[in-house]
């Protein structure tokens, strides 16, 4: 069972887009089991097949941090039909991902977020046509607001792509914002490398916007020029194949919000 998670385990978090693009050519394996189903341990919420636990790569128990995603787990076990298909479960991916490769690196992944502070895709604005540069406003000038007021992190915004250099400050108070468990850093990096932006990502994760609403904001040039000239086939299913893996980032994310406000009542 390890082997067939190889080939993703850690590209998740660390590089979502490159697992999205993987394709069955590694090890398959039949389903061996009846069902999964979802205990609770003392260090979480563990998975299991016909009772037996599920454990990543490297024979770390899989454990996730809420009912809600370990549920959601079991779920793409269950959902495996006659073969055991890895892509079809992003979730599984990201709980062996945690344990992989972030887990004892958390600062390190956060950095890699912070990087993307210095070069947010909310910074570069077209400059024609209007009906573009409209849209881009509309939906990226209030996440800058909400980081300039709620965050302290003022930025500087460009035409094009010529590099601007981001003050320090603001790259700071954002970087301040990030949190700092394993299973929120690497869904916030999920979200930011797919995006191209560490201020949707952080949006995301503080409820100023939504999942649909950070997905069209990351495509707002794409869609533009989709409905000027059509959809390339191409580029869609890249994206949908994209969207797999934002949305479990995104789902994590929510569970773990909801486990904080409710922890806190």
């Amino acid at each position: 069972m390890r082997e067939l998670f190889d080939e993703v385990a850690g590209q998740s978090p660390l590089d979502p887009n490159e697992a999205a693009r993987r394709t069955s050519r590694g090890p398959q394996r039949r389903r061996f089991y009846t069902s999964a189903g979802v205990a609770a341990t003392p260090d979480g919420f563990a998975v299991a097949l016909d009772g037996k636990p599920v454990r990543t790569p490297s024979g770390r128990p899989l454990l996730a941090p809420t009912s809600d995603i370990a549920d959601g787990i079991a779920a793409e076990w269950n959902a495996q039909v006659d073969i055991i298909d890895p892509l079809t479960m992003p979730l599984t991916r990201f709980a062996n991902s945690i344990a992989e490769a972030v887990a004892d690196r958390v600062d390190a992944v956060a950095e890699d977020i912070a990087k993307y502070l210095g070069s947010d895709l909310l910074f570069y604005r077209a400059a024609h046509p209007e009906g573009l540069v409209a849209r881009e406003a509309a939906l990226w000038d209030p996440v800058l607001f909400w980081a300039a007021d709620t965050l302290g992190a003022h930025f500087i915004l460009a035409e094009g792509v010529v590099h601007i250099r981001q003050p320090e400050q603001a790259i700071a108070a954002a970087r301040a914002a990030l949190p700092q468990d394993a299973w929120s850093i690497a869904a916030l990096h999920v979200v930011t490398t797919l995006t191209g932006s560490a201020l949707l990502a952080l949006a995301l994760k503080h409820g100023r916007l939504d999942p649909d609403q950070v997905w069209a904001a990351a495509h707002v040039d794409e869609d533009w020029n989709s409905e000027k000239w059509g959809i390339d086939e191409e580029v869609a299913a890249r994206r949908a194949a994209r969207l797999v893996d934002f949305r479990a980032a995104a789902d994590v994310l929510r569970s773990l919000n909801c486990n904080e406000i409710n922890s806190k009542a």
